[in-house]
């Protein structure tokens, strides 16, 4: 198992090299001029070109490159021009919210959807399994935005249970981290949630019709032990991958939920990052958020070498 997970950590070096490295060619690729900016428009071209000299902009890529990578190795991410502070600071100080949104969502999304996917698979072919898919079916065609908008609407604004927006630490009041993490989890989990859903009832219904569970009802073991103890055990394996997967899909989309609901995370932070061209900021949250997906599959690569040991000497 040791083996495996050192496998793991080594493979993902390559990925985050090409990641900081693509973090750093957005100024490059991105147009627009940062200078230009913070400038202002009524900066005249030699005003411009100071401060581009003044922040190095004006030196060759190679150079440029040396030095990010020369910072990154030390764990200093750069400046933000417009925020006048450190991009590490800025945004590890965003990054608990878009964790605890897509950590949050990501638990709702894996509770409800394997419980409606196992709800299926015993219930074959009977109303509850036709109800349990066309709950997936409505998750899946449900646009994560508008889904957003109506809550607010209706839990918000007409009901009066949860607030509308804003966010509140979970180290401060877990209760109040609860009531503003509730909607912009749910809304984003709602798609995780079918998927999941149709992946465990598919998974189960192949499980279920193996010999050994023929066996196992033939000897007269109890029903909840062969589907939680045998079945379940061995339809984890696609499911964990399909978690790894989605996990990168709710922090990635959690940049939408997270302007719907006003969370200052790390999406909105890079998306006025965009709209300003602060490419530090740009290069930081991308290298920070692809760094965070990396690692989470790293540990769902190890857990589904712990479900089934055949992946550990298949890699």
């Amino acid at each position: 198992m040791w083996r495996f997970a050192l496998r793991r950590l080594l493979s993902a070096v390559p990925v985050l090299f090409v990641v900081s490295l693509v973090s750093f060619l957005i100024m490059w690729i991105v147009p627009g001029d940062i200078a230009a900016e913070i400038a202002g428009t009524s900066a005249t071209p030699d005003q411009i070109d100071a401060i581009r000299e003044r922040l190095g902009l004006d030196r060759p890529m190679w150079q440029q490159m040396l030095e990010w990578y020369g910072n990154l190795f030390q764990g200093d991410l750069g400046w933000s021009y417009l925020l006048n502070r450190s991009v590490t600071d800025a945004v590890l100080e965003r990054l608990p919210v878009t964790l605890s949104l897509a950590g949050l969502a990501l638990v709702l999304a894996v509770v409800i959807g394997m419980g409606l996917g196992i709800l299926a698979s015993v219930k074959h072919r009977t109303p509850a399994d036709q109800a349990a898919m066309s709950l997936a079916l409505l998750g899946l065609s449900v646009p994560d935005f508008w889904l957003g908008l109506m809550l607010i609407v209706l839990f918000g604004v007409t009901l009066g249970w949860l607030p509308t927006g804003g966010f509140v630490p979970i180290t401060e009041d877990f209760i109040g981290w609860m009531r503003s993490m509730t909607l912009p989890a749910f809304t984003l989990a709602i798609t995780q949630m079918g998927v999941i859903a149709r992946m465990t009832r598919s998974a189960m219904l192949d499980v279920l019709g193996q010999d050994y569970i023929r066996t196992a009802r033939a000897k007269g073991m109890r029903g909840r032990v062969i589907i939680f103890k045998h079945a379940l055990l061995n339809a984890l394996v696609p499911v964990v991958t399909l978690i790894g997967v989605l996990t990168g899909v709710l922090i990635g989309g959690a940049v939408v939920i997270e302007a719907v609901y006003s969370l200052p995370g790390v999406g909105r932070l890079i998306v006025g990052a965009i709209q300003r061209r602060d490419y530090p900021i740009i290069q930081g949250g991308l290298l920070i958020t692809a760094s965070t997906f990396v690692f989470v599959n790293i540990v769902v690569d190890l857990v589904y070498g712990w479900l089934d040991p055949r992946v550990r000497h298949d890699r």
